[in-house]
């Protein structure tokens, strides 16, 4: 994409997390093990270029994490906070503001009294696709296997992938389906280009 600004874009990162291991991309161009990821579109909201990184980098179906505040209303669209947010240089002149998600795929869930660490599962396996022009591998990873990644895995990426791990697994925040008004917002691709998006 061409970059908004000279000196600063926007970006999300997406910590994608499924039986207590997070998903990561070995990334051809830069040699790093990365979370899914990637630029803010023009015509994108955050939870919209979440959505469509982790689809176009893993062929997964992803839901988003967070609180989403009911305030949607008339000229107003409540988004899902992303967990953390960043400011990082990718060459001398010019930065990134990254908004990072905790994500799951689509279909798994909480344990439903939110008392146990162990999750629902929908399907047994959830097996990423890899994005071979982009990435050299892709894989899911415990905690325990981040320190095993070659090349090794940078130290910021490595906390995100451990504080994901610990909390999804115990989850206790609801994925948010819908608005106070009933409409959904930035749930899935299908979503992406919904007539009922408020502007």
């Amino acid at each position: 994409m061409a970059h908004i600004h000279d000196r600063i874009d926007f970006a999300v990162a997406v910590f994608v997390v499924h039986d207590r291991k997070v998903l990561l991309v070995h990334h051809r161009q830069l040699n790093k093990w990365l979370p899914l990821g990637g630029h803010i579109e023009l015509d994108e909201d955050p939870e919209s270029a979440a959505l469509r990184e982790a689809k176009e980098e893993s062929g997964l179906e992803i839901e988003l994490i967070g609180e989403r505040p009911p305030t949607t209303g008339c000229g107003t669209r409540a988004l899902i906070a992303p967990r953390f947010l960043d400011i990082h240089r990718i060459s001398p002149a010019h930065e990134h503001i990254g908004m990072i998600y905790w994500a799951r795929p689509k279909g798994v869930s909480s344990h439903p009294d939110n008392q146990t660490a162990e999750p629902v599962r929908a399907h047994d396996s959830y097996q990423p696709r890899l994005a071979g022009a982009e990435h050299h591998q892709i894989r899911w990873c415990t905690a325990g296997e981040l320190d095993t990644l070659q090349p090794a895995l940078d130290a910021a990426v490595k906390w995100y992938c451990l504080k994901a791990i610990e909390e999804v697994s115990n989850c206790k925040w609801p994925v948010p389906h819908r608005t106070a008004c009933g409409l959904t917002f930035g749930l899935g691709p299908e979503d992406l280009n919904s007539d009922n998006r408020s502007k």
